[in-house]
């Protein structure tokens, strides 16, 4: 009998899935999945991974049937689920930018304002949210769970939808225009409160969220190395404010140094020519698996 302390994490299966697994492969954890089991294989014998839906992974998790998964906040919300917000992650299935549940009705609905939807229909997934949102601006209004193909009932089977979108481009696509914003929504990692207070577990979790972190810090960042004479050093330093705390060392060429550092890469192509005019050469751009801070 193998008693090998475990981990067992949900991930989200579906328009997540992709970009999850991309995330966790550059944080160290290789994942295979076989599209018939929703049990994927991953190279660390102390994690075993399960495929789940987004929208229920918060209810296991609370529950204890997992220790920790991967969802969004907009499911933690909308299941009321009690579990610990371990990181949030930015990150989704199209952008980096955060998902957005939305407020949206037809081009050419009279429709203006949350208050015009008194004795109307609402269509979404996020049934108890949407419902919160209407009380709270005192909006007595029918919601009924979507299935799916949201966009199109808002043409016409219902008055309005809430709907999730990340740039907003199905919803012209579709003829809708939005309303109001219900939700802003990001991944997080989050574990079951018992899972967390045990030593090892909560020590693999905080492993798990560090690696992710480091690995999605390090997309939109790049190292830079150069040499630069030492005289010129303190001219390039001063005058290059984005190589921020670098690394320096001496290069056996005597009156020259090597000087290293991680920069956000969209400024690269500005900063090489003016480090070339500050007197350094030799520069590397080289792209970065983890940043950890």
């Amino acid at each position: 009998m193998n008693d090998k302390p475990f981990l067992r994490m949900g991930l989200p299966k579906g328009s997540l899935q992709e970009a999850t697994l991309e995330k966790m492969a550059k944080a160290g954890f290789k994942i295979q999945v076989n599209s018939r089991s929703y049990i994927p294989t991953v190279d660390d014998d102390e994690l075993q991974i399960r495929l789940i839906r987004a929208q229920e992974i918060s209810r296991y998790v609370e529950y204890g049937y997992l220790d920790c998964g991967i969802t969004g906040l907009d499911w933690i919300r909308e299941n009321g689920s009690h579990v610990i917000e371990v990181g949030e992650f930015i990150f989704s299935k199209a952008t980096r930018q955060p998902s957005r549940w939305v407020l949206a009705v037809k081009n050419d609905s009279p429709i203006q304002t949350v208050h015009d939807l008194n004795g109307k229909r609402i269509a979404t997934e996020l049934v108890n949210i949407t419902r919160k949102y209407l009380q709270d601006n005192g909006v007595n209004a029918d919601v009924e769970f979507s299935w799916g193909a949201t966009e199109v009932k808002a043409n016409e089977l219902v008055d309005a939808i809430v709907e999730l979108t990340e740039t907003g481009s199905s919803l012209k696509a579709n003829n809708l225009r939005i309303i109001d914003t219900l939700l802003v929504s990001t991944p997080r990692l989050i574990a079951n409160p018992k899972a967390w207070e045990d030593q090892w577990k909560r020590k693999k979790i905080n492993t798990i969220a560090m690696l992710l972190r480091g690995a999605i810090e390090a997309e939109t960042k790049v190292g830079l190395k150069m040499n630069v004479e030492k005289k010129n050093l303190q001219k390039l330093l001063q005058s290059l404010p984005a190589l921020r705390n670098p690394t320096i060392s001496n290069l056996s060429s005597e009156g020259w140094v090597a000087v290293e550092t991680v920069i956000d890469e969209p400024i690269v192509r500005e900063l090489i020519p003016q480090l070339k005019e500050a007197g350094a050469e030799g520069i590397i751009e080289y792209p970065l698996n983890k940043v950890v801070y």
